[in-house]
């Protein structure tokens, strides 16, 4: 399914290193790996002197001194911390930064799975929601975060999670992607939170830009943009495709489905693959294409429409 995708899981770094990607941008990555979470998640500075830093990432002490020990050196500030979802471990060292250096933390909102409880069967993810995360300034689409020699234009990509925002540094060409598109794996879209509707149409909203590079919240960069993001829409419309065609065979639940169309699974990935499989069966829900015997949860029959 994923043959179409030409994934670079090629990532030589040291943690709590800053390495330097470009004339205005650094990248530390945070010492959490895991199946979710890859090498660990990326921090990203962002100008000189006085700086952003984009996804402080865990609840970590350790990776936020060695944050501050990169701009000690060089005597720089911090003076935006930005958050492109409310993820545990993209989020919580918001806070911890922000206690060390009182700058304001910028993201599009809360995390909006706080509503209610996950569905039953939801896997312990890395990633689950931060729900204690709450953003100084809240942030839309197209609007423009302003520092010293750099601008942040938001770009709202909702889908992994509802608040999902990419940050733009157009005088690079470059994308601050978050975890909606990465060049190591296919992004986790699981319900509640997440939505395939919007993860879609965000991926669409993507090739319709002219970045040059995406620095993802995981892993390596993502260097032919456009193309890539069509091969993502084009993989995730296999899925669906497969979804519908185990339906039509007689499949009625999210655990016939998952094995027929994930071979050689990881059993530790399992749980998330149902999860991505629900987000999936909900949007062919939305759209008309599929029914379910009541609402469309994690343990509904369904049914070709």
């Amino acid at each position: 399914m994923t043959d179409s995708i030409d994934f670079n899981t090629d990532f030589d770094i040291t943690h709590g290193v800053a390495d330097r990607l470009s004339p205005l941008v650094r990248r530390i990555v945070a010492p959490n790996p895991s199946h979710f979470t890859f090498m660990g998640t990326c921090s990203y500075i962002v100008g000189h002197g006085e700086v952003a830093v984009i996804d402080p990432g865990p609840d970590d002490e350790s990776h936020i001194d060695a944050l501050l020990r990169v701009l000690a050196a060089r005597n720089e500030r911090v003076s935006h911390i930005l958050v492109t979802h409310t993820h545990k471990d993209h989020s919580p060292g918001a806070r911890l930064l922000k206690k060390r250096t009182g700058a304001p933390v910028y993201a599009q909102g809360r995390h909006g799975a706080g509503i209610g409880a996950a569905p039953s069967g939801s896997p312990a993810l890395d990633a689950g929601g931060d729900m204690e995360f709450d953003p100084d300034i809240r942030v839309g689409h197209g609007e423009v975060i302003e520092g010293e020699g750099f601008a942040l234009e938001c770009v709202f990509t909702p889908g992994h999670t509802s608040n999902h925002m990419a940050f733009a540094l157009n005088q690079e060409g470059a994308l601050f992607s978050g975890d909606h598109v990465m060049a190591w794996s296919t992004s986790v879209v699981a319900p509640p939170d997440g939505n395939m509707g919007a993860y879609m149409d965000s991926l669409s909203l993507l090739t319709t830009r002219a970045d040059k590079v995406y620095w993802p919240g995981h892993g390596g960069p993502v260097t032919k943009p456009r193309a890539f993001v069509r091969a993502f829409i084009t993989h995730r419309r296999m899925r669906e495709n497969a979804i519908l065609n185990r339906l039509q065979a007689g499949d009625r639940t999210i655990d016939e489905i998952v094995p027929r169309i994930y071979d050689g699974l990881s059993p530790k990935l399992v749980p998330a693959a149902g999860l991505s499989v629900l987000a999936h069966l909900q949007d062919l829900v939305a759209r008309g294409m599929v029914t379910s015997n009541g609402e469309a949860t994690r343990d509904a029959a369904f049914y070709t429409a």
